[in-house]
């Protein structure tokens, strides 16, 4: 069988390059671009792998889809993909396997609950498996080509004529969901520049190219400007299984600002982005234990930089400094730092500090560590709505999305 050992290594090798760009970094792909290359090399192994029973394929999706997840734990998109392909082969064995469609479904927190002493063996050979399941996989990805539209058709039922709308860096979703409102209403749009990347400047250029009124905003003057704000419309990263989500970071200043002028904070998001990973990764500032003594100078933590130049006077102090430049995040920090080495580390990215703390600094950066981090922890209570391609939902009710679109076997890959 020449042709399917050539089909299995050629498999073998996009599979590397996939992990390969994951584990790479550098600029950072498309959530959409990024499920859309999951589920195109999982229908490979579905079509092309060795197996004959759907418990084989099973094993098998889940054996590489633990090795892509693990290639760059943050990128949540890919173990969603996972647990979706997986999710389908379970209902394409149950129906080949004579269970209806009705008994599949977990209507109620009841039968949720109920159901976790059910189990099948998936040893039952299906001919017609691979196919149906291969199927069902090109319905997922027809699915995914629309569900930026999708999102974007609901704005006119949230943005209103004359309203100010705030968001934060740059996000494909909401920039499609502002341009679509615009189409036929008139408001103007503050974009919060997410520094110290600045991706809001981006947001701002392509907004204005609409002729949507746009201003940009130092990330600094967030809570003196919510007053004037009617509602705020963000992207996110991950939304967590207990309505959490992970986004860029500088999100939680603004959903904080938001939560105490009262304003709105909706969430722009498809439905592959919803993970069934739930916690707060982020200590609260209580925990972290300041010392007041020198020396020794431990690390600094800088989680923004908002245009810190008074570099002499850090030399100079005589003091242990917990150095937190993004000034309202006083309640959470957006970092994770050696005290507290048990959190996931699906919550840990740290990017160059570059564009904080430039190398040309060479007598400071002698004294002290600058840790970048590229996401925050939103907690649900903070959010007031999510729009997805299938609609809008409160934060209370992820719960039933995640039995929906996910196996609860299989929320642990």
């Amino acid at each position: 069988m020449p042709g399917a050992a050539e089909r299995g290594s050629d498999l073998s090798e996009q599979i590397e390059a996939f992990v390969a760009r994951l584990r790479g970094g550098g600029e950072r792909p498309r959530s959409e671009d990024t499920a859309r290359q999951t589920l195109s090399l999982l229908r490979k192994i579905v079509g092309h792998g060795r197996w004959s029973r759907a418990g084989e394929l099973m094993d098998l999706i889940r054996t590489e889809g633990q090795r892509m997840t693990a290639a760059q734990p943050s990128e949540t998109t890919v173990g969603n993909m996972v647990r979706r392909v997986l999710k389908i082969i379970r209902e394409e064995y149950g129906r080949l396997h004579g269970r209806s469609e009705e008994s599949d479904q977990q209507e109620s927190l009841h039968k949720l609950l109920t159901s976790g002493g059910l189990s099948e063996d998936f040893s039952t050979h299906y001919p017609p498996l691979r196919a149906n399941v291969i199927e069902a996989i090109n319905e997922l990805l027809i699915e995914l080509e629309g569900t930026t539209d999708n999102i974007a058709m609901q704005a006119l039922e949230h943005i209103h004529s004359n309203e100010v709308i705030m968001t934060i860096g740059y996000s494909r979703t909401v920039e499609a969901f502002l341009k679509e409102a615009a189409r036929k209403r008139k408001f103007q749009v503050i974009v919060a520049e997410c520094a110290p990347f600045c991706q809001g400047h981006e947001m701002a250029v392509r907004l204005s190219k609409e002729n949507i009124e746009t201003t940009v905003m130092s990330d600094a003057a967030i809570f003196a400007v919510m007053s004037r704000v009617n509602k705020v419309i963000i992207g996110t990263k991950t939304i967590l299984a207990n309505g959490a989500l992970i986004a860029v970071s500088g999100t939680h200043t603004l959903a904080l600002a938001a939560k105490h002028h009262s304003t709105p904070l909706i969430v722009c998001a498809p439905m592959f982005k919803l993970s069934p990973q739930v916690g707060d990764p982020h200590p609260d500032l209580a925990q972290l234990q300041i010392s007041l003594k020198h020396p020794p100078l431990p690390p600094v933590l800088i989680t923004q930089c908002i245009g810190y130049k008074d570099v002499d006077y850090l030399l100079e102090t005589d003091i242990t400094l917990l150095f937190v430049i993004y000034i309202f995040s006083v309640q959470r920090l957006s970092v994770l730092t050696e005290e507290f080495p048990n959190e996931e580390d699906s919550f840990h990215k740290f990017v160059s500090p570059q564009e904080v703390l430039p190398f040309t600094e060479g007598e400071i950066l002698a004294k002290i560590n600058v840790h970048c981090p590229v996401f925050d922890y939103v907690p649900p209570e903070l959010i007031t709505l999510f729009i997805s391609n299938i609609g809008g939902n409160a934060p209370s009710y992820i719960y039933r999305l995640m039995s929906e679109l996910y196996h609860p076997d299989d929320y642990e890959l």
